[in-house]
């Protein structure tokens, strides 16, 4: 009897002895397999958007991660700043976000948290998300917007807008309207 359980104790610390070296090397196995993201890390940004010779914007942020993937991104974890300038290389508006990401072949950019625009004749909008579609030269959002001037404040729970603001809309829209001005 004492010989069996000997045998049968035997086989279950060879079982496991042999369970855990298979682990082991499907461990290794995975870990050799686990690739790497090829990534710039670049600080103190500031990058000039321009259309042949004329500036058109400027993109600051403390820091840019930019991740050479099959679909390449960068991403702006500490916030990011954009300025576009009108033809006259005037500020026409100024866009702050705690966050973005810009999809490089989409040709899109996502700001979130704390998005706030603000114009030159005085409007300020405000939302949690903003899109930017470069192609299209709009920006828009799914996400609830605050629109002020300085004589009115107008909510919606959708929104678009030209890339200067200077034209927008806003969907399902409430708040204090001055009408027939």
């Amino acid at each position: 009897m004492l010989h069996s359980r000997l045998t049968f104790l035997c086989l279950i610390i060879l079982g496991l002895l042999s369970s855990c070296e298979n682990s082991m090397e499907e461990i290794e196995r995975l870990s050799a397999q686990k690739s790497t993201i090829p990534l710039d890390r670049s600080t103190g940004v500031e990058m000039i958007y321009s259309d042949g010779a004329v500036v058109k914007g400027k993109l600051l942020t403390p820091e840019l991660l930019h991740f050479k993937t099959q679909n390449p991104y960068y991403e702006m974890k500490k916030g990011v700043t954009i300025i576009f300038i009108d033809l006259n290389q005037q500020e026409s508006s100024r866009v702050v976000a705690d966050y973005a990401i810009r999809y490089e072949n989409q040709k899109t950019m996502e700001l979130r948290h704390n998005v706030v625009v603000t114009t030159r004749d005085g409007k300020t909008f405000k939302s949690e998300e903003l899109i930017w579609d470069e192609n299209s030269r709009r920006f828009y959002s799914n996400k609830t917007v605050a629109v002020s001037t300085p004589s009115q404040t107008i909510y919606g729970t959708r929104f678009w807008a030209n890339e200067d603001f200077s034209l927008y809309e806003i969907e399902q829209s409430t708040g204090n309207f001055n009408v027939g001005q």
